[in-house]
């Protein structure tokens, strides 16, 4: 790789100017209705990606761990990746996070990370390293999955599940409400998020 894995830059944001403080609700390390926090990671390919630079487009934040069994109900169904093609199709920049550690479940080097993407039918627009867990933490990311949605603004959204039904059964996908494409359409379309967080499920986030 071109560079060191991570990073470098994670700071917590300052509210944005205008909200009103009665539409922001604290949640996790990243607040509603906020900044959200910035940073800046390495892909899998050795690129760096800096949140700053995707100022003006929508982002989804996707917290990835390929062992995860919740992760691989929405993946082996391909629930994930044809969100991921929708919404990129729309213009929207998917970037899936892994924030386990090296040595820990769901880290890979990037040729084996690159491989699995690939024989998973990934859409995300790139995988990004996370190995020292600080954006993860900085947005609160407990789970796999968990998901981030932020605006061209760069206004924090959503922080939450995919959907209504923390289960690892890809069956449960079935009458299932997702969170993350209700906030999206609702955002996209102008209007409030109705739902701007819910409770994550999943694996826990194998922080160093």
């Amino acid at each position: 790789m071109r560079k060191t894995l991570v990073l470098a830059t994670a700071t917590a944001a300052l509210a944005v100017a205008g909200t009103a403080p009665a539409l922001r609700a604290q949640v996790y390390g990243a607040e509603i209705g906020a900044a959200a926090p910035s940073f800046s990671l390495i892909d899998t390919h050795g690129d760096e990606h800096a949140l700053a630079d995707y100022q003006g487009e929508w982002v989804v934040l996707e917290w990835l761990n390929y062992e995860c069994p919740y992760v691989g109900k929405h993946y082996n169904s391909g629930n994930m990746q044809g969100l991921q093609e929708k919404y990129t199709g729309k213009g929207v920049r998917w970037f899936a996070i892994v924030s386990s550690a090296p040595g820990q479940q769901g880290y890979y080097e990037p040729a084996r990370m690159n491989a699995i993407s690939e024989e998973q039918g990934s859409k995300a627009t790139a995988v990004l390293y996370d190995p020292d867990g600080v954006v993860g933490r900085l947005y609160g990311a407990k789970t796999t999955p968990q998901m981030i949605v932020i605006d061209p603004q760069g206004t924090l959204l959503y922080n939450g599940a995919i959907d209504d039904r923390p289960s690892s059964r890809p069956s449960s996908l079935e009458g299932a409400h997702n969170y993350l494409v209700a906030a999206l359409e609702e955002a996209m379309a102008g209007m409030p998020v109705s739902t701007p967080t819910s409770k994550p499920y999943g694996c826990s986030v194998k922080y160093k």
